[in-house]
């Protein structure tokens, strides 16, 4: 299995490295960072980067595709070359996957027209400008398509599609080692959890508040 996690200008890290340590470990499987152009892919932060050692046009037909998220995104949407890598890709992909914002671009390619998804808490009702049905849930699977919410959720999407392809027990071998056990010291990671002031800060901020925005 080939897996193809997808890197743009301004993505969010966590985005892409939570399902490689996830995904990247199912038995028999190569991961491969792709990009427009091969070189260093600079985060949303400015100061971290991950290596694209292939170009889109060298990964042609990967069998599982991730598109991660970030404020990059929202250029993404509109950009002919990854938009028809996603559609040519997704012809043959076995799974075809994104983490927080990513969906929106999956949505924008049009591939999830009809389909439940999901993104970052402050993006989802945006997917219903493409058709999709927003599910406000940590991971959603609909056919091949699996989707997750915001950032920390990859490596939830990551684990899932494991005990899909390799079994449960392999996925939870993985969850072990990885010994991703989460105990936040803080019970603020959904907007029904988090203050309400806090909640209400991040909305009026935020670039997906205005209507027509992405």
């Amino acid at each position: 299995m080939q897996i193809a996690i997808v890197l743009f200008d301004r993505f969010t890290a966590l985005d892409a490295v939570g399902p490689y340590e996830t995904l990247g470990r199912l038995p028999d499987a190569t991961t491969v960072f792709v990009a427009e152009r091969s070189g260093p892919v600079r985060t949303d932060t400015g100061s971290l980067a991950l290596t694209a050692d292939r170009t889109l046009a060298e990964v042609p037909a990967p069998d599982l595709v991730v598109v991660p998220g970030g404020p990059g995104q929202t250029a993404q949407m509109d950009n002919p070359v990854l938009l028809d890598w996603l559609r040519a890709a997704d012809l043959t992909s076995t799974w075809t996957t994104s983490v927080c914002t990513g969906s929106l671009i999956l949505a924008a390619a049009g591939l999830l027209r009809g389909r439940r998804a999901t993104s970052h808490w402050l993006a989802l009702d945006h997917l219903r400008r493409f058709g999709a049905e927003p599910a406000e849930e940590r991971v959603v699977t609909d056919g091949k398509y699996v989707t997750a919410a915001g950032v920390s959720a990859g490596i939830d999407m990551g684990l899932t599609l494991l005990g899909r392809i390799a079994g449960d027990e392999h996925a939870q071998a993985v969850q072990l080692l990885t010994e991703y056990d989460p105990q936040p010291p803080y019970d603020a990671g959904s907007p029904h959890k988090a203050p309400a002031h806090l909640v209400e800060r991040f909305r009026a901020g935020s670039r997906f508040s205005s209507t027509g925005s992405r």
